[in-house]
């Protein structure tokens, strides 16, 4: 799903609405950041959205990144990971299918994919144990085949 203006708009919906819960101001810096996420197409650390809002001339602090990221994680509008050793990466959320993740452990490259049989095999374990699936994480560790392994290139 690309970053349309209706996503946008409904994205400003829900942080708004969460802000307003929490009772937490309503600041540009805030909805800058948001922004910036949706408009990228890959995982990010906080340092690399960081730099990125400040190449964007965005007056904004890394303080305010992270707090920023800590809300946006609570209202389900980003999801964190932590892949293997590394510093927590972040993804869009809302909108965006489910999908899994392979990491290579050499350059630590992230690559997403989607396999309609691991929905199969949640709703089939749901269903035996009777348990209601609402989220899962699914990360494969390995390493790039390819010579275009960012850590074998250098």
């Amino acid at each position: 799903m690309t970053y349309s203006i209706e996503l946008r708009e409904e994205v400003k919906k829900i942080f708004t609405a969460f802000l307003k819960q929490k009772k937490l101001r309503k600041t540009p810096e805030r909805f800058a950041i948001l922004d910036e996420i949706y408009s990228r197409k890959d995982h990010f650390d906080v340092d690399s959205l960081y730099i990125s809002m400040q190449d964007k001339n965005y007056r904004v602090s890394r303080a305010t990144v992270y707090n920023t990221l800590d809300l946006l994680v609570e209202c389900d509008l980003v999801t964190r990971h932590q892949f293997g050793q590394s510093q927590s990466q972040y993804e869009k959320a809302f909108g965006f299918r489910q999908h899994d993740h392979l990491i290579c452990t050499d350059c630590n490259k992230v690559v997403e994919f989607c396999d309609p049989r691991i929905q199969n095999i949640q709703n089939t374990v749901g269903e035996l144990l009777e348990f209601e699936v609402i989220h899962h994480s699914l990360l494969f560790y390995g390493n790039c085949i390819k010579k275009d392994c960012e850590k074998k290139a250098k």
